[in-house]
């Protein structure tokens, strides 16, 4: 590893030895899993104090490229899983056959329900109504990584409860077998901290950030046809959104499909604080 630190340099030491430790990750010298050096043998290489060590350990926890484990060290984090917010309608399935990965799905739970106050206005449905509940774990190469709560009116696709859905795409039965065509989304998403449940379930601490997205899918005509809630490890999923620049009527704004984005009053929001 380079682990020279030019001392003419305008970059702060802890930048420069976090870019030769970035280095070493990207370009593959360092593989998820692996150990990264003690502080003080990092000391010792590039010839800085342990304050500059922990600065620039710090900020590869913050961009997700190292893990600290209290009492074992420092390791290279495994990569997030890329996943798209717009542009493109499909399930998380056919999303990681896309990248070339192989997802693997647990079905939790799998029954019908009447519909609640918050379902049939999420489905314009009536309250009551039966709805077919879908409750599935995500794995990519073992690992879990989403739990995902599906809700789709019994009516519009009657054998559905009784469908394997462990090895397979929803979204591609719903068109396939229920003729189903659909057009359009709309998600949010926020950071909530896992329960205990949940936790279990992705195996992590209770507490932990997980991503949540909720999303209705529609059919071409305006339907609501699926309302579901999925819940991502946040130390092991990155959402990528794609900006769009509209004309209109000679004006340019920017647009962004599909996501919406809410944020608190200003009045109740802390200044952060820059320490130099």
């Amino acid at each position: 590893m380079h682990a020279y630190i030019d001392r003419n340099s305008p970059l702060p030491y802890y930048v420069q030895m976090k870019d030769a430790i970035k280095q070493q990750i990207d370009h593959g010298h360092w593989h998820p899993g692996d150990i990264v050096p003690g502080e003080p043998e990092l000391c010792r290489m590039f010839d800085v104090s342990r304050s500059v060590v922990r600065q620039a350990l710090k900020e590869l926890s913050y961009e997700g490229l190292v893990v600290r484990q209290k009492g074992k060290g420092t390791f290279v984090a495994e990569p997030k899983i890329n996943e798209s917010l717009v542009q493109k309608l499909t399930g998380f399935y056919q999303d990681m056959i896309d990248r070339g990965l192989d997802p693997v799905t647990q079905v939790l739970n799998q029954e019908v329900i009447p519909a609640s106050s918050k379902i049939a206005s999420r489905l314009s449905v009536q309250l009551g109504d039966p709805i077919v509940q879908i409750d599935r774990l995500r794995l990519i190469q073992g690992e879990p990584i989403v739990l995902v709560t599906t809700y789709i009116p019994q009516a519009v696709c009657p054998n559905l409860v009784k469908v394997d859905l462990s090895r397979g795409s929803l979204y591609a039965y719903l068109e396939g077998e229920c003729n189903l065509t659909l057009a359009r989304g709309r998600r949010t998403i926020e950071a909530v901290p896992a329960n205990d449940r949940e936790a279990s379930l992705l195996g992590v601490k209770k507490g932990a950030p997980l991503i949540l997205l909720e999303s209705v899918t529609f059919l071409a005509d305006g339907t609501p046809i699926e309302y579901y809630r999925a819940l991502h490890r946040g130390d092991r999923s990155r959402f990528e959104v794609e900006l769009v620049r509209i004309r209109q009527q000679g004006k340019a704004r920017e647009a962004l499909s599909e996501v919406e984005v809410e944020l608190p009053p200003a009045s109740s929001l802390t200044p952060i604080r820059k320490d130099r």
